[in-house]
C-alpha cells in the first residue's frame, strides 16, 4: 500500500513539457560574399602625341557627353607636319599626271612603229612607280592628319572625369595619363563563391530561373535596387578554390562609384528542409542535441547535424526524421532519462504566430 502511494506521488510530480515534430517545408537562407564594385565602363585617358597641355575644357567630377571635347595638346608641329605630307601629296599627284602623259605619246610612237617595245615598257614601268609615290604620299597625308587629330582628346563615351593629374602648361610624353572616365549609370560587383556554395547556389536553381542579387553597402545599409547575376567563371582559381560571380546593379542616382566595395547577397532556395528551433538545442563539447521522446515519455539526448543556421531556426542533415518528437522548450530543466508529460504543439503555428 505504501509503495502505491510512492508511484501516485511520482507521477503527478511529472512536469508537462511542449513537443513538436521537425517542419518540413521549403525555405531559403541567405549568405553574403565580399564584392568588388566596377563600372560598367572605366577607361585611362592617355595623351598619344608628345607636347604642351593647352587647355583643358573639362574639370574633375563634370559630366561629359560622348565626343566632347576634353584636353587640347600643342599641335603647331602636327599642323606643319601636315602641310609637308599635302604639298608631297601634290606633287606626286603632278608627276603622275606627267607619267600618263608621257605614255600615252609612247603608245602613239609604239602603235606606229617608231620605238620599240623597251621603249614602251620603260614607260609603264616609270608610271606604276610614280602611282606607287602618290599611295605613299597619301599614306603620309592620313598619318600627319592623325597626329594632329590627337592633340585633341575627346571623349569616347558619357561618363564622370575623376582626377587630372596634369594642368595646362604640363609638358607631355607619348603615353601620359591625363585622367580616367567612369560610365557609372551601372555597375558590376564581382564576388567569389567556394565549391560547396557553388554547387548548392546551382542545386537550387536547377527547376527556378534564380538569377537575383542584392547588394549590402559598406555601411551596412541594403542598396535599394536589385541586381542580376549575369555571369559565372568558367573555371575555379586553383589557388583559392573559389569561383567569380558578376551581377549587374542598376545604379541610376550614381551612388555607386568605381572601386567600392560591399557584399553581395544571394538567396538560395532548399526544398523540403528538415527544421527545427535552436532554443531547442543545447551544446556539448561543440556537437549539437536535442531532447527526444522515447518510450514511457523518456527524453534522451540525440546528436544532430544541422546542414545550415538560419534566422532562430536550425535546418537538419541528419539526426532526426520528420515523426520524432522532439522538446521544443524547457530543456534546460531536463537530463537524459526525465520523465515528462509530453504536450504536443504545433512548431509550424508557432513559428507562423511570432511573425
Amino acid at each position: 500500500f505504501a509503495c502505491c502511494s510512492s508511484s501516485n506521488g511520482e507521477e503527478s510530480t511529472q512536469e508537462k513539457f511542449p513537443v513538436s515534430s521537425p517542419l518540413v517545408a521549403d525555405t531559403s537562407y541567405t549568405r553574403e560574399y565580399v564584392a568588388d564594385i566596377h563600372s560598367i565602363q572605366n577607361i585611362e585617358i592617355r595623351a598619344k602625341v608628345e607636347g604642351i597641355l593647352e587647355a583643358t575644357h573639362v574639370d574633375e567630377g563634370q559630366a561629359v557627353k560622348e565626343g566632347q571635347l576634353l584636353f587640347t595638346i600643342s599641335g603647331q608641329q602636327y599642323r606643319q607636319e601636315l602641310l609637308k605630307a599635302q604639298a608631297a601629296l601634290a606633287s606626286a599627284l603632278a608627276e603622275a599626271k606627267a607619267a600618263e602623259v608621257e605614255l600615252n605619246n609612247v603608245k602613239t610612237l609604239f602603235e606606229k612603229n617608231v620605238i620599240s617595245q623597251s621603249e614602251l615598257d620603260l614607260a609603264l614601268a616609270k608610271r606604276e612607280a610614280v602611282n606607287a609615290n602618290v599611295e605613299e604620299a597619301k599614306a603620309q597625308e592620313a598619318s600627319a592628319g592623325l597626329q594632329l587629330a590627337f592633340a585633341q582628346i575627346r571623349a569616347p563615351f558619357s561618363g564622370i572625369i575623376n582626377r587630372i593629374p596634369n594642368k595646362a602648361g604640363s609638358l607631355l610624353e607619348e603615353g601620359s595619363l591625363l585622367t580616367t572616365l567612369s560610365n557609372n549609370k551601372e555597375v558590376f560587383a564581382y564576388f567569389n563563391l567556394s565549391e560547396i556554395d557553388y554547387l548548392d547556389y546551382v542545386a537550387s536553381t536547377t527547376n527556378v530561373k534564380q538569377t537575383a542579387a542584392t547588394l549590402q553597402l559598406a555601411n551596412n545599409t541594403l542598396y535599394p535596387h536589385t541586381g542580376k547575376i549575369e555571369m559565372i567563371e568558367s573555371e575555379f582559381d586553383r589557388s583559392t578554390g573559389n569561383i567569380a560571380f558578376r551581377a549587374r546593379f542598376p545604379n541610376p542616382t550614381q551612388l555607386l562609384k568605381h572601386g567600392g566595395s560591399g557584399k553581395s547577397v544571394l538567396s538560395t532556395t532548399l526544398k523540403d528542409a528538415m527544421i527545427i528551433p535552436q532554443k531547442s538545442t543545447f551544446e556539448v563539447q561543440e556537437n549539437i542535441y536535442v531532447f527526444v521522446v522515447a518510450e514511457g515519455n523518456k527524453v534522451q539526448q540525440r546528436k544532430i547535424v544541422p546542414a545550415y543556421r538560419l534566422s532562430q531556426v536550425y535546418v537538419i542533415s541528419s539526426g532526426l526524421n520528420a515523426n520524432d518528437q522532439f522538446v521544443y522548450e524547457g530543456i534546460q530543466k531536463l537530463k537524459a532519462g526525465d520523465a515528462i508529460v509530453p504536450e504536443v504543439i504545433s512548431f509550424s503555428t508557432r513559428m507562423n504566430s511570432k511573425k
